[in-house]
């Protein structure tokens, strides 16, 4: 399997939707959470599928707002909410929680079990219609994700692909992860850190300094908010980056990867 992570290219009335949709899935799940959270203090045993059951058959119907949104959404966000529980009961998460407007907003659809073609750089998206993206995509997968981060909408998938084999400098090679290098290789080979951070701190804390001081809720404020994080993912893809070339030079010039102290 291989996974995709890029960026959309919107106009104002396809944010708008990307924002509903986002929306409806974090009020299905925060509404889910409530039942589920009330259904067990009075000593029933919920799950996502029962939940579903009753919130269409009883709540959808006194919002008509919701006929205008696609509803594979919110069966995706009760789908979310029983793994979450399920990862809860096997000890290795937290309690869930209610999600928050502005730090979870991303949707799951899919083709109601159709195939969703990605080709090139227009892409048809179930109900969403006809989305760009800034780089040429081409996979086959069976559900998308869209997730904002920012101002900016992405796209998210994973899909099959046939591997194919490149020729390798070593067959086996230790990576020692340290402290002042990024990665250090047993050839002799270093990857040096990169703390974009550090550069961006004083920037950051007059960002931060100015937003404190800026009436919660205000125009400016969510552009003080906006600011700060677009500099938290600029730093985040700098980082990332970094690990996607190391990562991509060890799969492609060696067979085996070993942890090494040098």
């Amino acid at each position: 399997m291989k996974s995709i992570h890029t960026k959309l290219k919107l106009n104002n009335k396809q944010k708008t939707l990307m924002a509903q949709h986002a929306g409806y899935s974090r009020w299905v799940y925060n509404w889910g959470l409530s039942l589920w959270n009330q259904a067990y203090v009075d000593g029933y045993k919920p799950n996502g599928h029962k939940l579903r059951e009753v919130f269409t058959n009883h709540t959808k119907p006194l919002y008509p707002w919701m006929k205008n949104l696609s509803s594979r959404v919110y069966q995706y966000a009760f789908i979310n909410l029983g793994e979450a529980f399920k990862r809860f009961f096997q000890g290795l998460a937290k309690h869930p929680r209610f999600k928050k407007k502005g730090k979870h907003n991303s949707f799951t659809i899919d083709n109601c079990g159709k195939p969703i073609e990605l080709n090139g750089w227009n892409h048809k998206l179930p109900f969403i219609g006809i989305v760009k993206s800034y780089e040429p995509i081409e996979a086959t997968a069976q559900k998308i994700t869209i997730s904002r981060q920012a101002s900016d909408w992405y796209l998210s998938c994973s899909y099959e692909f046939t591997s194919g084999t490149t020729p390798k400098i070593t067959d086996v090679i230790g990576v020692d992860l340290s402290v002042k290098t990024l990665a250090t290789l047993s050839d002799g080979k270093v990857f040096e850190s990169v703390k974009p951070l550090q550069s961006m701190i004083a920037k950051l804390s007059r960002l931060q300094y100015l937003h404190r001081h800026k009436k919660v809720g205000s125009a400016n404020w969510r552009a003080a908010q906006l600011k700060i994080a677009k500099l938290h993912r600029k730093v985040a893809n700098i980082r990332k980056d970094a690990l996607h070339k190391l990562t991509t030079y060890l799969a492609k010039n060696h067979s085996v990867v070993a942890q090494a102290k040098i």
